[in-house]
C-alpha cells in the first residue's frame, strides 16, 4: 500500500500530526452519482463541510449576480422601455457600461485573490454589488443607468473568476467539474428565476412610488444581502492560510496534502520569470480562445427568445407569458451543464473536451436554423430552447484550466481571470453589431454570427487545446518517473484500500 510521510502542521494551537492521504480512490458506482460516496470517512467529512460552507456561498452568491443581469433585460421588456422611453438601443449600451466595469475588474481582482484574502475580497464587493443594485430601483434617466451598470460590473467582476480561484484551490479532479458546473448552473437558474421573479413583482406596481421593473431591483437586493454577509464567514481563503471556524486544523492539513497529491501548488511571490512563462506558454492563449468562442455562442445573454415572443401577434403573449415561457431555455441549460459535469468526470474519465464538441454541434444545428428564420413554429421553439445546449460548456472551461495550470498557483489565477476578461471584453462590443435591437426579433446577423462562432471555431479551439494538453503530458511523463517523485504521476500510485487516518 502507497502512502505518502505525514507533516507537521504550523499552526501554534495544534500539534497533531497531518492526516495521511491517499494518491486516489478507486471509482466505483458510488462515485457515479457522487464523488465523495466512496471515500474514506475523514475524507468524506471534510468534504461535506467544504461543500456545506464554500460550495453553497459560491452557488447563492453567483445567483444573485447572474439574477442582476437576467433582470435587466427583464425589466426592459416588462415596462422600464415604455416608461424611460428607450425606444433606440439604451439597452445595448446599458449591457456594455455592465461589461466594461467587468471587463476593467476581472484581472486586476484575481491578482489580489493570489495576495489578500478571498474571504474579505469577495464578501466585501458583494456588499458593494448589493447596495449598488438597490440604486437602480430609483433610476428615472437612462443616464443613470448607464453609470451605475458600470460600476455594478465593476463589483461583480470579483465574483465569478474569483469564486472559481478560490473552489479550484481545494478540490481534487474528480470532483473540480461537478462544482465547478454546479456553480454556474446558478447562474441559468438565477436566469430562469428571473423570469418567474418578474411575472410575481409586476403587480406590485404603484405600491411605495415604484413600477413594477423597479421592484424587481429591490427584491434583487433583499436576496443578495444575507448572502453577502454570510461570505464573511463561509468562505475558506486557500489551504496555505485558511482557518475557517468549520474545519478543523487537521482538516486543513488533510487539504494541503490533497492539493499536493494534485500537483496544485500553492501561492508564490510575481517575478519575472514566472509572468515571462506565463506569456510564451501555450496555456493561456489556448484556453482564453475556447472560453470566450463558448462564452459569445450564449443566446441566453440576450432577450431574442422573449423579444420574439412579444412581436407575435398570433397568438399574442402577456407581459407574464413573455417573461415565463423563455426560461425553459435556462432550464434546459441547468440540466445539460449538470450532464456535462457528471459525463465528464466519470465516463470520459476527467476529459472536458467530448461534451464540448458535442455543443457545438448542436450550436450549428441551432442557430442555423433560426437564421434561416423561416421554419416551422415547433422547431422554433425548439431552437431557442435548445440553445440552452452550449451553457454546459462553460464549467468545463474553467475546469479544464485549474487542472492545465495546477502546478502554478499565480497562473492559474491569471488564467481564469484572463478567461473570463477576455470573454466579457468581446461581449462589450460584438452586440452592438449583431444583437441591435433594431434587428428584433429577427437578429439575423446575430444567429449567423453565434453558429459560426459557436461551432466549427469552438469545435476547432477545443481540439486544439486536447491536442496540447495531450503532448504537454507526454512531455512530462518522459520527463520523471515515479521512482524519482511518485507526487508528479500520482494516477500510478496504487489507491489506498481503506479509511484514512492520523499518524501518531
Amino acid at each position: 500500500m502507497a502512502e505518502f510521510p505525514s507533516e507537521r502542521t504550523s499552526d501554534s494551537t495544534s500539534q497533531k500530526a497531518t492526516p495521511s492521504v491517499t494518491a486516489g480512490v478507486k471509482s466505483d458506482w458510488r462515485s457515479v452519482i457522487w464523488d465523495t460516496l466512496n471515500k474514506p470517512p475523514e475524507e468524506r467529512r471534510f468534504l461535506f463541510k467544504l461543500d456545506t460552507a464554500l460550495l453553497t456561498f459560491a452557488t447563492l452568491g453567483y445567483f444573485t449576480k447572474y439574477l442582476g443581469q437576467a433582470n435587466i433585460n427583464n425589466a426592459f421588456v416588462s415596462g422600464m422601455k415604455e416608461d424611460l422611453s428607450l425606444f433606440g438601443e439604451e439597452l445595448n449600451i446599458m449591457q456594455t457600461c455592465w461589461t466594461v466595469g467587468y471587463v476593467i475588474g476581472q484581472l486586476p481582482s484575481n491578482i489580489i485573490l493570489t495576495k489578500f484574502r478571498p474571504s474579505i475580497w469577495i464578501p466585501s464587493m458583494e456588499l458593494l454589488w448589493t447596495i449598488l443594485t438597490f440604486c437602480l430601483s430609483r433610476c428615472s434617466t437612462a443616464k443613470q443607468i448607464y453609470v451605475l451598470r458600470f460600476f455594478i460590473g465593476l463589483a461583480e467582476s470579483t465574483f465569478y473568476s474569483g469564486i472559481q480561484y478560490v473552489i479550484g484551490s481545494w478540490y481534487r479532479k474528480d470532483e473540480l467539474a461537478k462544482r465547478s458546473c454546479i456553480v454556474h448552473s446558478s447562474g441559468d437558474i438565477a436566469s430562469m428565476f428571473s423570469g418567474y421573479l418578474m411575472a410575481a413583482v409586476y403587480h406590485l406596481g404603484g405600491k411605495a412610488g415604484l413600477k413594477g421593473w423597479q421592484w424587481l431591483f429591490v427584491v434583487d437586493g433583499i436576496i443578495s444581502l444575507p448572502i453577502a454577509l454570510a461570505g464573511f464567514f463561509a468562505i475558506s481563503d486557500v489551504p496555505e492560510i485558511s482557518k475557517p471556524f468549520y474545519l478543523t486544523p487537521e482538516q486543513v492539513a488533510l487539504a494541503r496534502r490533497r492539493m499536493q497529491l494534485e500537483g496544485r501548488k500553492p501561492r508564490e511571490p510575481y517575478t519575472k520569470a514566472k509572468v515571462k512563462k506565463f506569456l510564451t506558454s501555450w496555456h493561456i492563449y489556448a484556453l482564453t480562445l475556447v472560453h470566450v468562442l463558448f462564452s459569445n455562442a450564449n443566446l441566453t445573454s440576450q432577450p431574442a427568445f422573449a423579444q420574439w415572443l412579444k412581436a407575435s401577434t398570433d397568438p399574442k403573449y402577456t407581459v407574464a407569458q413573455i417573461n415565463a415561457y423563455p426560461t425553459t431555455t435556462y432550464a434546459l441549460a441547468i440540466l445539460v451543464t449538470l450532464i456535462f459535469a457528471w459525463s465528464s468526470d466519470t465516463i470520459f474519465r476527467g476529459a472536458r473536451w467530448p461534451p464540448m464538441i458535442f455543443a457545438g454541434v448542436w450550436n450549428i444545428i441551432v442557430f442555423t436554423s433560426l437564421a434561416i428564420w423561416d421554419i416551422p413554429i415547433a422547431w422554433h421553439w425548439a431552437c431557442y430552447i435548445l440553445a440552452g445546449f452550449d451553457s454546459g460548456t462553460l464549467g468545463l472551461c474553467i475546469s479544464w484550466a485549474h487542472e492545465i495550470c495546477t502546478e502554478d498557483n499565480e497562473e492559474r489565477a491569471i488564467v481564469i481571470g484572463i478567461m473570463s476578461e477576455m470573454a466579457y471584453m468581446v461581449q462589450a462590443w460584438l452586440p452592438l453589431i449583431i444583437w441591435r435591437q433594431t434587428d428584433a426579433p429577427q437578429y439575423h446577423k446575430g444567429m449567423i454570427t453565434t453558429a459560426v462562432v459557436g461551432g466549427p471555431l469552438a469545435i476547432s479551439a477545443t481540439l486544439l487545446t486536447a491536442v496540447l494538453q495531450r503532448r504537454e503530458t507526454a512531455q512530462k511523463k518522459r520527463k520523471v518517473s515515479v521512482d524519482d517523485d511518485p507526487k508528479t504521476d500520482i494516477d500510478k500510485v496504487e489507491p489506498l484500500k481503506e479509511p484514512l487516518h492520523f499518524a501518531d
